[in-house]
């Protein structure tokens, strides 16, 4: 098993992709972890991994099969719990055990199929090259513009599902199209972190601005600059110290968390945080 460092000519390529990466990831992993879905990144992301060891078997481009399978999955379950009232967690064991199962038996059968391959999508790439660079650009691009114009949307059916029906918005179509935009965000972010590591950038920057921000502007903003200082900084740490990328960005992330714990737990934080506000 080897773990790839950045090096330095993959920099500029690694930091354009880490930056638009973890800006989705935070926006995204906001709404997830208000709704109490903390794990639906990790969940989606096990899942994507059945559907990548799908394309590697068959020879196609394995993020667009991942893409669909994480897509179609999380929907597909997401219907069944709301017509058998299954609780979100179970829901998120059932993705996350489906994909890797199905992901573990279709490596075993394929005989021809380079360990390499897996490894990047289970732990990260430290090289990414230009073609990738700019699906990463685009894909970012359009859900953080579909984030703008369905933001106030999304707002209210995450905080008040009831008053968000009884104003006429479609609470239903918005929870796929937060699944949808969940599952693609997440396929994406596999060539930066892998699989293994995911919902880290889904939940550590949320979770560290939701224990300072008053509000959920100001809760946004201070994940993202959580996300993009650990990205940033977990890259040239990987680069300085030849080890792997996606630790250390998740090392560093967690290093912010357990820093706002204790500025809060010391006193230094006098805010109540957003979901103090909520309740």
């Amino acid at each position: 098993m080897t773990f790839e460092a950045v090096s330095y000519e993959s920099i500029p390529h690694v930091l354009v992709s880490g930056i638009a990466i973890s800006l989705l990831c935070s926006v995204v992993g906001l709404f997830l972890v208000l709704r109490k879905f903390s794990l639906f990144g990790d969940a989606l992301a096990h899942s994507a991994f059945g559907g990548v060891a799908f394309g590697l078997f068959i020879g196609i481009y394995p993020l667009w099969i991942a893409c669909a399978v994480a897509i179609l999955s999380a929907l597909g379950l997401t219907k069944i719990r709301q017509k058998f009232d299954i609780s979100s967690d179970a829901i998120v064991a059932i993705l996350l055990a489906t994909g890797l199962g199905a992901g573990v038996i279709l490596v075993s059968m394929s005989d021809d199929l380079e360990i390499h391959d897996i490894e990047e999508f289970l732990f990260g790439s430290a090289i990414i090259d230009t073609q990738n660079v700019v699906t990463i650009l685009v894909m970012a691009g359009a859900i953080l513009a579909i984030l703008f114009f369905t933001y106030k949307k999304l707002l209210y059916s995450t905080f008040s599902e009831e008053q968000a029906r009884a104003s006429g918005i479609p609470v239903e179509k918005m929870g796929y199209l937060l699944i949808a935009m969940a599952g693609v965000t997440v396929v994406i972010s596999m060539q930066l972190v892998g699989v293994l590591l995911i919902s880290a950038l889904f939940v550590l920057p949320n979770v560290s601005a939701i224990l300072y921000a008053r509000s959920f502007k100001q809760t946004m903003i201070l994940s993202m600059s959580f996300a993009v200082f650990a990205t940033v900084s977990g890259i040239f740490i990987s680069y300085q110290f030849d080890i792997s990328q996606a630790g250390c960005i998740v090392l560093v992330a967690a290093a912010i968390f357990v820093g706002s714990l204790v500025a809060k737990g010391s006193g230094l934080v006098k805010t109540a945080g957003i979901l103090a506000n909520r309740a």
